[in-house]
């Protein structure tokens, strides 16, 4: 339901007092909103009084946001955000159909935009706008449809549709492998390793499953495929990498498997939107459209 009425101030009202809240000054939020700095005034004091509460404290010539001033602003800042957001996305396409996507940053550039163009000439009247999320977030304090989550089948909050496993390889530069004679899973202890943070007890498992023995593991740390995978062709160590993330390195021959001992991962990529959108014509559209992608390839 939506809140009563007195509770909704104007758009006019809350863009004055957002623009004084963000400048500190009645005069730079007149000068942007093209009004007096009389018109700014009265318009707070209105806003003010709607609420009844202080938004500002009034010192000779200046402004200062109330404790309670300070939280409204942040919120309402929000609010018109997503607004304006919602606009272009309207501007941009008049009849509907955009679909706002998170998506994991290597796996965005790597495998989903070379794509994309496929999915977007059969469906000429969705338009998809994209954005970073490393980890997952919550849908009702985000403006996203949808993410591609990779981790465990948990989303608060969210439906999960099950999009791919995942297999990883020990991959370096060629001359890596040759310089340190790497030929047995054991010879990967006397290396430097590169780890994502995102995955600290993924060399762990690996040397589990392959029966090396080990004390600890050490190495580099990154936070994404895309500077881990770079590092190894640069020679700076063995990085365990998911073989569909690294094809056209593996093809060049930039990259090259250390050892022949692939390992599934235990996490999964999933396709994440919240419950009350699944029903949403362009996520429909695109989660048949990345399942069958997915299947195909």
């Amino acid at each position: 339901m939506l809140a009563a009425r007195r509770f909704l101030p104007s758009l006019s009202l809350l863009t004055a007092f957002e623009a004084a809240a963000r400048t500190g000054s009645i005069t730079s939020a007149a000068r942007e909103l093209n009004l007096t700095q009389s018109a700014v005034s009265r318009q707070i004091k209105a806003l003010e009084s709607q609420l009844g509460v202080d938004l500002f404290l009034r010192e000779r010539q200046t402004i200062r946001l109330t404790v309670a001033g300070d939280g409204y602003a942040r919120e309402i800042r929000e609010a018109l955000r997503r607004i304006s957001s919602a606009s272009l996305n309207l501007r941009a396409n008049p009849h509907g159909g955009t679909l706002n996507l998170a998506i994991l940053p290597t796996f965005g550039a790597r495998w989903l935009a070379p794509r994309l163009g496929r999915f977007l000439a059969s469906n000429p009247g969705i338009t998809i706008n994209l954005v970073t999320r490393l980890s997952p977030f919550d849908f009702r304090l985000d403006s996203i449809d949808a993410a591609i989550h990779f981790g465990d089948a948990v989303w608060p909050g969210a439906e999960l549709r099950l999009l791919m496993q995942e297999e990883t390889i020990p991959a370096c530069s060629p001359a890596f492998k040759h310089d340190h004679a790497i030929s047995q899973p054991a010879d990967l202890l006397n290396v430097s390793l590169l780890h994502l943070n995102t995955r600290p007890d993924a060399w762990e498992r690996w040397f589990t499953e392959t029966g090396v023995a080990f004390d600890s593991v050490h190495g580099m740390l990154f936070d994404q495929f895309a500077t881990a995978s770079q590092a190894a062709v640069g020679g700076l160590g063995v990085a365990l990498l998911p073989t569909f993330l690294i094809q056209d390195e593996l093809a060049r021959g930039d990259l090259v498997a250390a050892v022949d001992r692939t390992m599934q991962s235990a996490q999964r990529y999933y396709l994440a939107f919240p419950r009350e959108r699944a029903a949403y014509p362009p996520l429909v559209a695109f989660r048949d459209w990345i399942i069958g992608e997915l299947s195909s390839s």
